[in-house]
């Protein structure tokens, strides 16, 4: 259960968001990308726990999963 993740419309215009503390999802998925380690992550956003990025990660996965992305012939 993602139970983490929440969608509000007056939080960031419905954009998918972590306990509804106005980071988004793919924002956390951003910072998992650019940082190493979850010290340099929390030490950016100190109120992220680990649950949210795990969660943060498998509702982004889930979520490209039913998106087809075309790509142009190079």
């Amino acid at each position: 259960m993602l139970d983490r993740i929440t969608i509000s419309p007056g939080i960031l215009k419905g954009r998918p968001c972590i306990r509804d503390l106005g980071l988004t999802v793919s924002r956390v998925v951003e910072a998992v990308a650019l940082h190493s380690s979850f010290g340099e992550i929390q030490a950016e956003y100190p109120e992220l726990e680990e649950e949210d990025i795990r969660q943060a990660l498998i509702f982004a996965a889930r979520n490209l999963d039913t998106q087809v992305i075309k790509r142009e012939a190079v």
